[in-house]
């Protein structure tokens, strides 16, 4: 087996510029953030998303409300992903009717998690529009669904691996890139 070779693709400065975008272009679009909530997918989705929210009240002294997906049961490969898989909480503490939906997630690749969150959130009631907001987009998508806001794109092989590392979760902030030396 080949060993495995990381490259850092974006740093905590860079992460932290790119959310900034990302909010920028969200407070710009939906001005005056009327009706907009963000949703993100666990796990690390639901941290960019706090993130986010953080900004846009930095920067619009608006308090967007957050809720949080946990997709495992909607997912088209449910029983490829472990025998036995960990089901975590959905939060979503508002009717979603007439919202506008911001599904956060970290990385977005074949399409499929956010078809997931897509029948999850409609299970909740009827937005009146549902967007995707992505860190990284890494391409290759199997499915009709593009990102709305996007961080950064990078188009790696299918064998490597876009590994988003946040330092709430992770304890260290980047984005690396790992493949097959």
């Amino acid at each position: 087996m080949k060993p495995v070779q990381k490259s850092v693709f974006m740093s905590a400065e860079q992460i932290e510029n790119a959310l900034r975008e990302i909010a920028a272009g969200i407070a710009q679009r939906h001005k005056p953030l009327d009706d907009v909530v963000l949703v993100g997918i666990r796990t690390r989705g639901a941290y960019l998303s706090d993130r986010l929210i953080g900004i846009l009240k930095e920067t619009t002294d608006v308090q967007v409300p957050a809720g949080i997906l946990d997709i495992t049961l909607y997912r088209d490969d449910l029983t490829l992903i472990a025998p036995n898989p960990v089901v975590r909480k959905t939060v979503i503490p508002f009717d979603i009717t007439g919202k506008k939906i911001i599904l956060v997630d970290d990385v977005f690749y074949t399409g499929r998690t956010i078809r997931a969150a897509l029948d999850e959130i409609i299970d909740f009631g009827r937005p009146s529009i549902i967007e995707v907001a992505v860190l990284i987009d890494r391409g290759s998508h199997e499915l009709p669904i593009h990102a709305d806001y996007t961080g950064a794109s990078v188009e790696v092989d299918k064998d490597s691996i876009v590994e988003v590392r946040l330092g709430d979760v992770d304890g260290v902030e980047e984005v690396a890139i790992l493949g097959k030396s």
